[in-house]
């Protein structure tokens, strides 16, 4: 039985916590509102300051657990039934989401905001009900009957003009127009849409890359809409050339607010350097995940809705994973259930005959999966997915001849984090990720002797505009 000594102590680990929290280092946060949990564990602030810190790192499966516990020990603790609303939401539990804001409102009938959120959550059950009752199995390509050649570009536009071909001029042209606000012509958009969707359809599902002679690859993780972050790895490390290659390793999009010009810019090089600039597919370059994060939403706002099917189309193509000189697995979320699996499996893959990865499978794997430090394999702390621990990290790279896998798919307060021995390796790109969470940037560079090089950076100033503003937020109570 805890002492009320006990209970001092932990609520002072709660107060650092607090601190800790307050100066949004969330993985801090989350070790003292441990702590004070495994000194007290009967006060349910403890697990619901917790859940929130988990949320911040999207956690959403452990803070699901953590605000249920809250309830346990307090059925009227609002808060709680307000974080784990969110929780739920962010892995689009919709239907669980709805029935805790309805308690928060029941509880408290005179929270405005609580009513306002409650509203919001009640036309997101509707939207996906609706969309999948209007879902096609088969349904005709967004491309199908895309008939660029009638499409006008008027005299007033005043960016440099696309012809057949991608251009350097461009390139430089189009990033000049989104720092200052700009948008590039539909046409324009509907072309590099519809170039590097074929260019990137007839790739392979693990796209095998050899670091040649005088060259570099650089491995980039997460941008997620943080447009002007991009231009800052850009701009230490040099642009994409002949002789600098890069590969991103997915979520482009989402949260931030700059996704369409991350995503067409990355776009654009894709198709100057088919052979040279690669792209994985994220959890985040998916329907579900772009309806709520506010991808969906920047595309109507910035361009129109064909955009986005056709963006979505472009998302499903790519490919999943690449394998640099043999020795290095690049792929966005991490390993799987099944020991069985092996880069024969991940070859094999049809990524055509799925065009969103759902609930389970190989596809969802990788695209969802995360490290832990425990052996053997765990619940997911997403509430999506596993967890998988450095013997099976071990025996995959031993099975399989690599000496790691690299991934993205986590926030890493240093940009990166090498675990499981060494042969796990997170890479983050999203500096200050959402303009909340005080974490670096990083990206790795590979020579042709297949060194893992790290670098890390700092987020640069940026317009005046939230994360997420096209996107169904649910925000702290």
């Amino acid at each position: 039985m805890a002492s009320a000594t006990d209970k001092a102590e932990a609520t002072a680990l709660k107060a650092k916590g607090n601190k800790a929290f307050q100066e949004h280092d969330w993985p801090t946060a989350i070790d003292y509102y441990t702590k004070a949990i495994d000194k007290y564990p009967y006060d349910p602030s403890f697990y619901c300051n917790r859940a929130q810190a988990n949320i911040k790192l999207e956690a959403y499966g452990y803070a699901i657990a953590d605000a249920s516990k809250a309830i346990e020990l307090d059925k009227d603790y609002i808060k709680a039934y307000w974080r784990r609303a969110v929780a739920n939401t962010a892995i689009l539990n919709s239907q669980d989401a709805l029935r805790d804001f309805k308690t928060v409102v029941r509880k408290e009938p005179n929270n405005r905001d609580a009513k306002l959120k409650l509203a919001e959550c009640e036309r997101l059950v509707k939207k996906i009900k609706f969309l999948k009752a209007i879902e096609v199995e088969d349904a005709p390509s967004a491309f199908e009957n895309l008939d660029l050649d009638s499409i006008e570009v008027d005299q007033s536009y005043d960016g440099v003009r696309l012809k057949d071909e991608m251009t350097q001029g461009f390139i430089d042209d189009m990033i000049e127009r989104f720092k200052n606000g700009k948008t590039i012509h539909k046409k324009y958009v509907f072309q590099i849409l519809k170039a590097v969707r074929d260019i990137v359809y007839n790739e392979p599902t693990m796209v095998e890359v050899e670091v040649a002679p005088d060259t570099q690859l650089t491995v980039c993780g997460d941008t997620h809409g943080q447009f002007f972050d991009l231009l800052e790895i850009f701009r230490l490390n040099g642009y994409p050339s002949d002789t600098h290659g890069y590969l991103f390793n997915g979520d482009f999009v989402d949260r931030g607010s700059w996704s369409t010009e991350i995503a067409l810019l990355l776009y654009a090089y894709k198709w100057l350097r088919p052979s040279f600039f690669f792209l994985n597919r994220g959890n985040h370059e998916t329907d579900d995940m772009n309806r709520v994060y506010g991808f969906e939403g920047e595309c109507k706002a910035k361009y129109n809705e064909k955009t986005f099917k056709l963006f979505s189309e472009s998302f499903s193509a790519l490919p999943l994973a690449t394998l640099i000189g043999k020795k290095y697995l690049v792929l966005h979320g991490g390993l799987f259930s099944d020991d069985k699996y092996t880069l024969d499996d991940i070859r094999k893959l049809d990524r055509h005959a799925q065009r969103q990865p759902g609930q389970a499978g190989l596809m969802m794997e990788m695209l969802w999966t995360d490290p832990q430090p425990q052996p053997g394999r765990g619940p997911s702390k997403r509430g999506v997915g596993l967890q998988f621990g450095p013997d099976v990290t071990k025996r995959f790279c031993e099975n399989n001849g690599l000496e790691a896998v690299i991934r993205s798919h986590e926030v890493r307060m240093d940009g990166y984090e090498v675990e499981h021995d060494g042969r796990c390796i997170t890479v983050f790109s999203a500096p200050k990720y959402c303009d909340t969470t005080e974490n670096k940037g990083a990206y790795i560079n590979i020579g042709p002797d297949l060194k893992l090089e790290y670098h890390q950076f700092d987020a640069v100033p940026h317009p005046d505009i939230k994360p997420m503003v096209s996107t169904i937020t649910f925000t702290s109570l």
